[in-house]
């Protein structure tokens, strides 16, 4: 999604040219509509605030009508990178979606079910064949490269035989996620007032409140690296707070957690507002939550594990059902694997020379 600079290596090799896209339906969307949405924004918003250079104030009253997304989107949920756009970043974004339709097509991480709103408004005349093929998952995760390999994450795997089923919340930011330390000391108020927490790392007691590993010894761990896509497997994990980055939200869904949001960077802050708000299958911690924004205190990530960790709450009782239908997207007559078929047989058509009619 971000080396369409391929496509002229392709188009001089006469090579068929594809773009494979790793996040979601809704913020391809997006990318294939930001070119519209520079020109339409710019001439109120630029220069509006010289100094941060947004090109939509993130706390301006203006929504955002995004074709994918079926409600209207708050500039707060954009990325970063896009909010600002006298930055290099937000011109890679413009740069690179402004080159996506010269590809023959766009295969998503992503299924029908899951996403049928954004899939179905990017089967318009003029843009490239969409093939959602997910969810593509890596089950064994990066235990096969990662320095700290699977042998360390045994202990986590027998501290979770022990716990009751759906009984313990996971909270994990991703390989690049990180906070500082007041927002840590946070988390860990909020969770010693609503859960169960322990320990494996180097020097956490100085990021943590004074006593916090004394006061929940035996009730969770605290860790460095763990293999998300395992711990998810897992029986007794009943929730799962996260930065909201698309693998781990497929993976979540895969597994039949219900998902808190605690967004950080990248496009987070839309996956949040795609899952709370329109297909109502995560729980809002803070759906606009990035570096700079104000701490999530105690009291807000204790009402959200209340909710989350609720066995009779409907977001659960949805991503149960959505569990079901990503497994079946992958069987045979599945809209994955009719997806992917149908893919196939379009590469197949290029290489015997043939056209393909839509």
């Amino acid at each position: 999604m971000f080396t369409t600079s391929m496509i002229d290596v392709a188009q001089d090799l006469g090579i068929p040219c594809y773009l494979f896209f790793a996040s979601s339906a809704s913020f391809l969307g997006f990318m294939l509509h930001l070119p519209a949405l520079d020109t339409q924004l710019a001439v109120d918003f630029v220069d509006s605030d010289s100094h941060s250079g947004f090109i939509v104030p993130k706390d301006s009253a203006v929504e955002l009508i995004v074709p994918t997304f079926s409600k209207p989107l708050p500039p707060s949920m954009l990325p970063s990178h896009v909010l600002k756009r006298n930055k290099d970043g937000y011109f890679c974004f413009l740069e690179n979606a402004c080159r996506y339709t010269e590809t023959i097509g766009i295969v998503v991480n992503t299924f029908l079910e899951l996403e049928p709103h954004a899939i179905e408004s990017l089967s318009i005349s003029g843009l490239p064949p969409v093939y959602p093929v997910g969810p593509i998952l890596d089950h064994a995760g990066a235990s096969r490269w990662h320095p700290d390999g699977a042998q360390q994450q045994d202990s986590i795997m027998e501290w979770l035989d022990q716990q009751p089923p759906s009984s313990v919340v996971f909270l994990c930011f991703g390989s690049m996620g990180s906070l500082e330390g007041p927002q840590l000391r946070e988390i860990a108020i909020g969770l010693e007032r609503k859960l169960d927490l322990p320990g494996e790392y180097t020097n956490v007691e100085a990021a943590l409140p004074v006593g916090f590993l004394d006061r929940t010894a035996g009730l969770g761990i605290v860790c460095g690296w763990v293999q998300q896509v395992r711990v998810l497997s897992h029986q007794a994990i009943g929730g799962f707070v996260s930065h909201y980055g698309w693998n781990s939200i497929l993976e979540s869904v895969w597994h039949g957690v219900p998902i808190a949001t605690w967004p950080v960077y990248a496009e987070q802050q839309m996956n949040a507002f795609e899952l709370v708000k329109e297909l109502g299958l995560g729980v809002e911690i803070r759906l606009d939550y990035r570096e700079d924004s104000d701490l999530v205190v105690a009291e807000e990530l204790e009402r959200g594990l209340r909710r989350l960790m609720d066995g009779e709450d409907e977001v659960k009782a949805k991503v149960r059902e959505m569990e079901a239908k990503s497994r079946m997207a992958l069987m045979e007559n599945g809209s994955s694997y009719k997806s992917l078929t149908s893919l196939i047989q379009e590469i197949s058509c290029r290489i015997q020379g043939s056209e393909v009619k839509y």
